[in-house]
């Protein structure tokens, strides 16, 4: 598997709409995506944590090159006070139900 972790801060007043509009992007059929995990943190409720999972660094790619996924991405940077710290690898191991294993 492969993805990739985003910080992020989002502008002030906007949660609620941030979270219903990335849940709406939920429906989309994307080869090879796995799941998006969005996180608010405990120590700063201001800092944001996105985790995409594909299946393969490929789908990530063609994912990454698509104009839909360029859509999305303008509609999740609105939402922003600035550019997402984007770090991008390999999952190495992953355990659990919803592991995708």
């Amino acid at each position: 598997m492969y993805g990739t972790i985003a910080r992020f801060r989002i502008k002030p007043g906007v949660k609620d709409e941030f979270v219903k509009t990335m849940d709406s992007f939920g429906s989309t059929i994307i080869p090879g995506w796995v799941a998006d995990y969005y996180f608010q943190m405990d120590k700063d409720p201001d800092e944001f944590y996105l985790v995409a999972i594909f299946k393969d660094k490929e789908t990530y790619i063609a994912n990454a090159d698509s104009a839909q996924q360029h859509e999305q991405y303008l509609k999740f940077r609105s939402f922003l006070i600035d550019d997402p710290e984007w770090n991008d690898g390999s999952i190495l191991s992953a355990t659990g139900p919803g592991s995708g294993k």
